[in-house]
């Protein structure tokens, strides 16, 4: 099967990182961001990625036929924002047959060849993974019969419109059929196209559970971290403490001081730790924490340095950036 990972967005909530790295290929332990949305495919499934997106494609193609991932990657670019429908519409020309649809941020606990049984079972055009929300306000929601078989589809209800917490997960299997049903140029796959296949019978959806993380924002990139050290999706390095944080490897490790306490967090290769505290907080490859800090729902980019003596809590460090010693921040970015 193709896979169509639709990454249009630049990345703005998780700037500074996105100022020059696409967000598609940052990393989340050891695999980028955009091989963790693949995953809720077997790998045996996969023959090609087709990313559809305008920013910084250049870059991701140049590092997936530099790397040894399972999948090729093709890259159909936006030259203008087309939304979720133009852009997956302008794919029309390189996608066949059935194919898998995935949004470029989300980390889920959801196995699609489940849906892909759904979707042939069905004989649907589009089938959907669904998650429960207690506000589904934000999402677009769906009515459901007992065959799984989508009877209505409403994106970002009213309070007075809702009439279901099962909410759309960005994750789909469609047949090529779809491109009959979507206008050429920018439109909403979820306002222009779902609700006309609802009421024709032809969308399915299967409710899924675990975990269903939209990695988008720093808060849920962390969880994102979370949620692969307990679920273990990583093929590299190792688990330290407990609770469990994820290390690059070996020598890694070996450069974290043994009195530092570090929970739930994400230290890549070549960083270095003194005797800080880290709790649910990111290092990118080469960052650099120096004695007596706290970090706390941080994310440090690559090759930044923390001097001694900083509480950061929920802050969002620039690549390659310094952080003076004794700095106290509360939320935002560095450098201010």
């Amino acid at each position: 099967m193709q896979v169509v990972v639709l990454a249009g967005g630049v990345g703005s909530r998780l700037r500074p990182w996105t100022s020059t790295v696409p967000k598609p290929l940052l990393p989340v332990l050891d695999k980028t961001l955009l091989e963790h949305v693949v995953r809720c495919l077997p790998e045996n499934l996969v023959d090609e990625v087709v990313v559809a997106g305008g920013y910084k494609v250049d870059q991701i193609e140049r590092h997936f036929k530099a790397s040894d991932a399972p999948f090729d990657v093709r890259i159909v670019p936006e030259d203008e924002p087309l939304g979720t429908g133009g852009a997956l519409g302008n794919c029309r020309d390189v996608v066949s047959g059935t194919f898998a649809c995935f949004n470029g941020d989300i980390v889920s606990s959801l196995d699609a060849s489940q849906l892909l049984d759904l979707h042939r079972a069905n004989r649907s055009v589009g089938t959907l993974g669904l998650w429960e929300v207690e506000d589904p306000t934000r999402f677009g929601i769906v009515g459901l019969n007992a065959s799984n078989r989508i009877t209505r589809f409403k994106e970002k209800p009213s309070p007075e419109e809702v009439f279901s917490n099962l909410i759309n997960a960005g994750s789909y299997i469609f047949e090529d059929d779809i491109f009959d049903w979507m206008p050429l140029g920018r439109h909403s796959i979820e306002r222009d196209v779902f609700p006309k296949l609802a009421s024709e019978g032809l969308l399915s959806g299967s409710p899924f559970e675990g975990y269903f993380i939209d990695a988008g924002t720093p808060s849920a990139w962390n969880q994102a971290v979370e949620a692969s050290i307990l679920h273990r999706r990583f093929d590299k390095g190792m688990l330290h403490g407990s609770p469990p944080s994820w290390y690059g490897d070996e020598a890694t490790a070996k450069r974290v001081h043994p009195t530092s306490h570090i929970t739930k967090s994400m230290v890549s290769t070549a960083c270095s730790v003194g005797s800080s505290e880290l709790r649910s907080s990111t290092l990118l490859s080469g960052a650099k924490v120096g004695d007596s800090c706290l970090l706390e729902g941080c994310l440090v980019g690559q090759g930044a340095t923390i001097g001694d003596g900083c509480t950061l809590r929920d802050v969002m460090v620039d690549h390659g950036s310094v952080v003076p010693p004794l700095t106290e921040l509360h939320g935002g970015a560095w450098p201010r």
